[in-house]
């Protein structure tokens, strides 16, 4: 069994005393690992606003949480479609006007695997629009009240960040020339992973200690991920997938992100999440990261085109 940096069964949430008094915003929480992220902050007694696209299963979802946890729970939902930059602008005014306080948002929604080249109303390609512009433009909205609370932002990455080319394709960002399912979400989750240590380089040169940047994966976790997006033979393949011990509950898939936004004095600069064979399940602790997802130039670049595409400057 591996050893983490937590001991042979690595980070569990029983490391959390109480989150009472702490606010957490995270992405995504209908299904999967942020529906199961979501009950734990719960369970810990922090307060949850959930940020997601389908107004009805938000609804399911705080009526299942209530009905598990207690009416009294502290849990809010606000409308938000990260493939729509006016969507994640209004979402991020909603709670800035409605939270004093930010103790981690966690970056936790994505999409995966679309077979065919699709676009978002802003005209990106869909998995760079959803799984990076989208979340890029909603962190540096609302750095201004992480920056306040001394939070963290969470960036929920992917194994995949490794499976496609090795750098940003910026020659043809929306990938008319060479679609491919996998190919396309790779570059998506490189994107995302890159800007995390990117905003980590930028605030180290700003001077500012306060706010936290971590990037995680949740390895091969049992979620909806695949049946929402993926092609039939995708979805085919990792139904059968799931039956086998090489994937792993979606409550232990939320672990990396739920450490990441709350175990003290963790290493930024680390990539976590399960560390068993393929880093797939197994104990939570520190993975290996390949250096192309910290290929400086490449991250600048993306950077600088990032808040170009979004028209947002990240007040650092």
């Amino acid at each position: 069994m591996s050893t983490t940096q937590f001991g042979k069964k690595g980070w569990t949430p029983d490391r959390i005393t109480t989150l009472k008094g702490k606010t957490f915003v995270i992405t995504g929480t209908t299904s999967g690992t942020g529906f199961e992220a979501a009950k734990i902050l719960l369970k810990k007694e922090a307060k949850v606003v959930m940020l997601n696209r389908n107004p009805t299963k938000a609804a399911d979802t705080l009526a299942t949480l209530k009905q598990e946890l207690g009416n009294a729970i502290p849990v809010t939902n606000i409308q938000m479609d990260l493939a729509s930059l006016a969507s994640v602008r209004k979402a991020a005014e909603e709670v800035l006007k409605t939270l004093p306080q930010i103790d981690a948002l966690m970056c936790n929604a994505a999409i995966a695997q679309v077979p065919k080249q699709t676009f978002t109303e802003d005209g990106f390609e869909s998995h760079l629009g959803v799984n990076h512009y989208g979340n890029f433009l909603l962190q540096a909205l609302l750095y201004p009240r992480i920056e306040e609370s001394n939070g963290r932002i969470v960036t929920v990455g992917s194994m995949g960040y490794n499976l496609g080319i090795k750098t940003i394709q910026f020659d043809d960002m929306n990938w008319d020339k060479n679609y491919s399912p996998n190919g396309v979400y790779s570059q998506s989750k490189l994107a995302q992973i890159m800007c995390v240590y990117e905003l980590q380089d930028r605030l180290k040169a700003a001077g500012k200690t306060g706010v936290k940047s971590y990037a995680c994966h949740p390895g091969a976790s049992s979620t909806s991920l695949i049946k929402t997006s993926g092609s039939l033979m995708t979805r085919f393949i990792w139904q059968i997938m799931k039956l086998t011990p090489m994937v792993q509950s979606a409550e232990k898939g939320a672990y990396p992100e739920l450490m990441c936004a709350t175990e003290p004095d963790l290493d930024q600069t680390a990539f976590y999440g399960p560390t068993g064979k393929n880093y797939w399940t197994g104990p939570v602790g520190e993975c290996k990261l390949e250096p192309h997802a910290k290929d400086k130039p490449v991250m600048k670049r993306l950077w600088e085109l990032s808040e170009n595409e979004t028209g947002v400057t990240w007040n650092l």
